[in-house]
């Protein structure tokens, strides 16, 4: 069941659901807007020939933090990293799911190619996939709103949530746009 926006406020202020830094008129009617962070990571092209998910690539990508005021401008046909702005924390009942603005995706930008859904017990920045599908340079401004985080509740609490031993969450607790971990 997805939450309401009353549904939502309840388990914000139970502390369930924790977002932090929290704009109270970011909560939409099924959703909370999240905001990008001025933190990216590009890829190293020239010093990489290819790309091998199943080894450990250091120096695959190179972090870019925009200055406060200055925006990030993604080329078209880039692929980048970015964060959210927000820190959220998940219980082991609820699932979160992050959708992109309709405004930007009409304008060709893509914030995730398979990273939308966020496990129960989930802790930290979420890192974006942005992804610029238009012809024309896209500038990112550090804090615009960026996607929406919506939330459904499970039929029961989960037996490991996400960050628990075992299950190699590799992103628990992550500030940053964060790169790949070899699938190993």
């Amino acid at each position: 069941m997805v939450l309401s926006d009353r549904d939502i406020k309840a388990a914000l202020e139970a502390g369930s659901i924790r977002i932090q830094p929290l704009v109270p008129e970011n909560i939409q009617p099924a959703s909370v807007d999240v905001r990008l962070g001025s933190n990216f990571r590009i890829f190293r092209n020239s010093s990489h020939a290819f790309i091998d998910p199943l080894e450990s690539q250091p120096g695959l990508t190179e972090a870019i933090d925009a200055p406060e005021g200055e925006a990030f401008i993604l080329q078209p046909g880039q692929f980048a990293l970015g964060t959210t702005l927000e820190r959220i924390a998940l219980p082991d009942d609820i699932l979160g799911k992050l959708e992109g603005k309709s405004t930007l995706g009409r304008l060709g930008l893509m914030i995730h190619s398979t990273a939308g859904y966020v496990d129960p017990g989930w802790e930290g920045e979420i890192t974006l996939e942005l992804s610029n599908v238009a012809t024309l340079p896209i500038v990112l401004h550090p804090g615009m709103r960026i996607g929406q985080m919506s939330f459904e509740r499970m039929s029961s609490p989960v037996e490991r949530p996400y960050g628990s031993a075992g299950l190699g969450s590799h992103y628990q607790g992550q500030s940053g746009a964060s790169p790949a971990h070899a699938l190993n």
